[in-house]
């Protein structure tokens, strides 16, 4: 026999207060089959399909809807948890039947019934193999969401009803997807605290949202306080969110990928660094160890060339010596027969024997003859000079190395207009500078130089390292370098620039802060100029003669720096040679 009923589902919450219970009825309507004092809310095919939800069902207290725990029967025949039909009764007046509410003059006897509370336990039993089989049922872990049903492990949640306000592991989801009624409430990925999701005034679920107070309300409040407000369903304004959020995902991800690119840039700067900085250990070990060998190649060719002279001046010596000796030996003898003669009594052979002795006998002349120390001077010299050729040689072959190397990082400067002084000329190219014997009108412009004869590079740069070469080939002064963006453009110019300059054809100078006179041994006809930014360093090279004219160090660069140039006065045809910016040839 089939009859049609309607199920009351109940479910007890305790507040704040221990005698305040409020009751929560789930209606549902289905087609049941009456069997003794059970219902089962399932058509004859669900149950055929859902035989597993029945089995669950029937240990499930109609109160707490948990497996039963110390399970009593009332003489309605139905079936709760000991601790739940007590505390429902004492929140009522009348002692009834939560679900058939029949009434009982006095509150009856509670026995366990042992039979249910072994199935129960069985059912527990079962569920607990059941969540350890299943890949989803798992014991939740400390930051994921728990289901709220389980009573002893809590597994993870697969599930969060909003209906319900209730979070559901697999088994305890499966009312929810066989159900009808229970099929209609809406099921999302588990969350904590669901009761946020119900407006504190009215409490109903809050799926509107208000874009004027851009708050989430309930179906009640745009009623009432939102009543003039704009608001659209929490759907479409969680499309709209998604869009942008998609939209500002993807900007967080490209500056992701951009400052994992600057991430690789330092890494590549840092390693080509470490090579660089090895490979100029290696250089100057080069040069260091050339030189030192030079030094002690020269150092045993000095010793070697002076032993050999002192040996000869020796040799020298002992002849002349040896020579001196013998013209005593012999001057000796004839002082002692002069002696004897002075003492004799002979007339005769005084007389015979004088003429010989009275003539002094024939000797050398001494007195221009001497032996000099030598102070070896010229030797010393010649080795020293020979040192210097070794280290120039070493240094061109080093500077030659380096040149090689920064030229790597030459750019395309292009003289910018804007900022050339009015009597200078400038090449249709932008490579060209030289000064005029005339004005030429031009309009105002304020990164114009109108007091030196200055002219800028179109390209500014606040970071990195760049180099360009320029032709300075029979020009009699020039100034070359870069210069702070900040440059004063009117009237004198502040210290804001690095420079290398010439005057008077042949006087040579470095000028930043002060001027520092420079010795160069060839005149340059081709300048290069680097800089380094992050190192503040601007360097100048002779290109041709691959030598190193001058740098400066330890600079602060806070902004931009421009290639800098003047080609000084005319001088009456004298310097009216032009400046060229040069290709920069990396084959030399």
């Amino acid at each position: 026999m089939k009859l049609k009923y309607t199920v009351y589902c109940v479910r007890y919450q305790t507040f704040s207060s221990s005698s305040d219970i409020s009751i929560k009825y789930l209606h549902t309507e289905s087609t049941f089959s009456q069997k003794g004092q059970r219902y089962y809310p399932h058509t004859h095919a669900e149950m055929a399909s859902s035989s597993s939800l029945m089995y669950e069902e029937q240990f499930l207290c109609s109160i707490c809807l948990d497996v039963f725990t110390e399970p009593v029967s009332i003489q309605c025949g139905h079936n709760f948890c000991m601790a739940c039909i007590r505390r429902y009764w004492d929140s009522k007046d009348l002692c009834q039947c939560p679900m058939c509410k029949k009434t009982f003059d006095k509150r009856p006897d509670l026995f366990i019934n042992t039979f249910i509370s072994e199935m129960a336990a069985q059912f527990r039993k079962s569920v607990k193999r059941k969540a350890t089989s299943s890949p989803d049922q798992c014991p939740a872990k400390p930051g994921e969401v728990s289901c709220e049903i389980c009573t002893e492990t809590k597994l993870k949640a697969l599930k969060s009803c909003l209906v319900c306000l209730t979070s559901y592991c697999e088994t305890h989801l499966e009312p929810h997807q066989i159900a009808p009624a229970l099929k209609r409430h809406k099921l999302i990925d588990p969350v904590e605290n669901l009761e946020d999701r119900i407006c504190k005034t009215h409490e109903r679920l809050l799926e509107l949202f208000c874009k004027t107070d851009q708050m989430c309300v309930c179906v009640l409040c745009i009623k009432t306080d939102h009543k003039t407000h704009y608001t659209v369903p929490l759907e479409e304004e969680f499309g709209e969110r998604k869009g942008k959020l998609g939209k500002t995902e993807a900007e967080v991800h490209q500056k992701i990928q951009e400052r994992l690119k600057k991430v690789q840039e330092i890494k590549h700067s840092v390693e080509l660094r470490k090579r660089n900085s090895e490979r100029k250990i290696s250089d100057s070990a080069q040069v260091l160890t050339a030189l030192v060998h030079s030094i002690e190649k020269n150092q045993a060719e000095l010793i070697d060339v002076i032993e050999k002279k002192q040996k000869a001046a020796e040799r020298r010596a002992e002849g002349l010596i040896k020579e001196l000796e013998q013209e005593i030996t012999e001057l000796k003898r004839i002082s002692t027969e002069m002696e004897q003669l002075s003492h004799t009594e002979d007339h005769l052979h005084l007389v015979q024997s004088s003429p010989s002795l009275c003539t002094p006998p024939p000797t050398k002349d001494w007195s221009e003859i001497c032996v000099q120390s030598d102070l070896c001077v010229g030797t010393v010299r010649r080795a020293v000079s020979q040192l210097e050729e070794t280290l120039m040689s070493e240094m061109k072959r080093l500077c030659d190395v380096e040149l090689k190397r920064i030229q790597q990082y030459a750019v395309d400067v292009t003289l910018d207009p804007d900022t050339a002084h009015h009597e200078l000329i400038l090449s249709e190219d932008g490579k060209q500078v030289r000064h005029g014997d005339t004005e030429h009108y031009l309009p105002d412009n304020p990164k114009r130089f109108d007091q030196f004869l200055n002219v800028l590079g179109k390209e500014g740069y606040s970071s990195g390292r760049f180099y360009y070469e320029v032709t300075v080939t029979g020009k009699t002064a020039w100034d070359l370098g870069v210069a702070r963006e900040s440059i004063n453009r009117k009237g004198q110019i502040t210290l804001s620039s690095w420079a290398v300059i010439l005057r008077d054809r042949s006087k040579y100078r470095a000028f930043a802060t002060s001027r520092v006179r420079l010795h160069l041994r060839e005149k340059p006809q081709k300048v290069g100029v680097f800089v380094d930014y992050e190192e503040g360093q601007v360097s100048f090279y002779d290109v041709e003669a691959r030598s190193h004219i001058y740098s400066f160090t330890g600079c602060t660069f806070t902004e931009k720096l421009y290639p800098y140039f003047s080609p000084c006065l005319n001088d009456g045809g004298k310097n009216s040679a032009a400046l060229i910016i040069s290709a920069v040839d990396h084959t030399d």
